[in-house]
């Protein structure tokens, strides 16, 4: 079920406010990430959206967090969530999120979208950012007419680069779909992440596919992006200078979209 994606208020059914989801996947990816997948009441958000969510492990605190799969009738969610430095709740999401423990969601909203119109659209993740662009790149492909789209992904590592798998694939699915690996630093860390070990696999992007630099630099060498609906999401930080970017180098305002969180 595709909603309007020109939706960005929080969208009701009936009289629900508030759904419940039990988890049925968490899988740790990094020594600071984990997804996490969970079947149960429709949530009725629109792709690109965040949600509320309550948890078990601190049934009081509200976290808003950004599902990585379009809304779908049989109730399935998934959700990435990365540590926070300092942060314990998120660190007790990634850590300690078990099978058969309920979430409860609530408030949809958010203005991520893609226009109905949109013929070039430029999509920029830094980290768990890729998740409510994920959202949104499912829902495109159920388009008669998917827009030309092209996918910036980010992070330090090419480690970082967690969904690269998935990214890789999904190039080979849609031929509408480029998508553009971004590290800052071109060699991996000594340090050992064992959750990066236990799910190594083949499939991917190899190191010569991937664009040196941040974001905002490697975005800025296309700019300006004057015929392109464009969508940035990530750390707040990352975002700010990418959306300066793009503005300093003839991109206009009105063209971009973006969260930081």
């Amino acid at each position: 079920m595709t909603l309007d994606p020109d939706e960005t208020g929080p969208i009701s059914l009936g009289e629900a406010k508030e759904w419940t989801a039990t988890v049925v996947g968490a899988h740790r990816l990094r020594e600071d990430l984990t997804v996490i997948r969970l079947i149960g009441e429709f949530v009725p958000f629109a792709p690109g959206q965040s949600v509320e969510i309550r948890t078990p492990q601190h049934p009081n605190m509200v976290r808003r967090l950004y599902p990585a799969l379009p809304p779908s009738l049989d109730g399935k969610l998934e959700f990435h969530v990365r540590t926070v430095p300092g942060g314990w709740c998120s660190g007790s999401l990634v850590s300690d999120t078990r099978n058969g423990d309920e979430w409860r969601i609530s408030a949809p909203a958010g203005w991520l979208a893609v226009d109905p119109d949109a013929t070039d659209v430029v999509m920029i993740a830094d980290g768990v950012g890729l998740a409510p662009l994920r959202s949104l790149l499912l829902d495109l492909a159920r388009r008669e007419n998917p827009p030309a789209t092209h996918l910036f992904v980010g992070g330090r590592y090419p480690r970082d680069l967690y969904a690269s798998d998935m990214l890789y694939l999904l190039t080979g699915e849609l031929p509408w779909l480029t998508v553009i690996p971004v590290v800052q630093d071109e060699q991996d860390p000594d340090m050992t992440d064992r959750w990066y070990e236990a799910c190594r696999v083949d499939i991917g992007f190899h190191p010569e596919e991937m664009v040196p630099g941040s974001l905002a630099d490697v975005v800025g060498r296309f700019a300006p992006l004057d015929h392109h609906h464009i969508l940035v999401a990530g750390r707040a930080a990352v975002v700010e200078s990418t959306v300066s970017r793009l503005i300093e180098t003839g991109t206009h305002p009105d063209a971009i979209r973006y969260e930081g969180f």
